[in-house]
This record gives structure tokens, sequence and C-alpha cells, in this order.
């Protein structure tokens, strides 16, 4: 499932100035039925939870899991991915940091430019034993990992 089928608020409808009055009828041209914005700049969190992650050659990578937002700043610091598994057994979660990911909007889903092998290696957690987040040594792993840079504002300590 894709970020416009999780849309269920039509925020991913275009949107020109109108709308529907209040018999639900259009007005002013606008069409439920075009989805294409606000995205893809900006986009509803909840639709984005179990977005495909693939890399640059398609191959898949796991799904977005949970989206982990800076408070202080209002900034997405990381999405969280679950890659490997069945039916959540044995998956491994990884926080990639926002920047890493590009939207691919033609397919609906995230891009990470990474090799799968890559990825198996790389710093991650299970479900149960979650990194502290706010830790700046373990973001500073984290960027130099996936080739990103935290924002300087958002290292915690």
């Amino acid at each position: 499932m894709n970020y416009e089928e999780r849309d269920t608020y039509g925020i991913y409808r275009t949107n020109n100035g109108s709308g529907t009055g209040l018999d639900g009828q259009s007005v002013g041209g606008f069409d439920p039925e075009i989805h294409q914005g606000p995205g893809p700049r900006l986009m509803g969190a909840n639709t984005l939870i179990g977005n495909d992650v693939c890399n640059q050659e398609g191959v898949d990578l796991g799904d977005i899991k949970e989206i982990m937002l800076d408070v202080s700043s209002g900034r997405i610091s990381y999405a969280v991915l679950s890659f490997g598994g069945f039916l959540s057994l044995g998956e491994k979660l990884f926080a990639v940091p926002w920047s890493a990911l590009k939207l691919d909007t033609v397919n609906k889903r995230f891009t990470l430019n990474i090799d799968k092998n890559r990825l198996e290696g790389a710093p991650g957690f299970d479900k149960d034993k979650w990194p502290n987040m706010a830790d700046s040594e373990w973001a500073l792993g984290i960027h130099a990992f996936y080739g990103t840079h935290p924002h300087g504002d958002t290292l915690m300590n």
C-alpha cells in the first residue's frame, strides 16, 4: 500500500482553491477524483508509514515502520526501516536519516542509495531494544554510515 492509498483525508487530491459546497457538489472546478498534491513537498506522516523502500536498482529494502521527529526543531530526523524477517519475526530495524531517502513519485515509494548487502551490515536494532536516538555519538555514526550530515542544532548532547 502506498501513500495515495493510505490517504483517507484526501490530502493528495488536487485543490485548486475551490472545494465542495454544502450539498457535496463540486464548486469552482474541484475534481475529487484527481490525486496530485500537496505532495511531494508536504506529505501526511501517517500516509508514509508502511511505504516501500527500494534501492536505485529497484531491489526491495523493506518498508517504513515509523517516522522520528525532532520535536524541538520540527524536523524529521529518521525513518525507521524494517528489513528482513517474515511476518515481523527476525526483522531488523534501521534508523535511516530522512535526508538519505528520496521520494519516487512515479512508483509511489522511497529510494535509498544503498546496496542490499551493505544494508544488512548497517547499524540496526531490535524492535524491543531501541537505541537512544538523542545521543550525539549514535547520530554521528548513523549519518556517517549513510553519508549524510545531521543538522547542527539537532545534536542533543
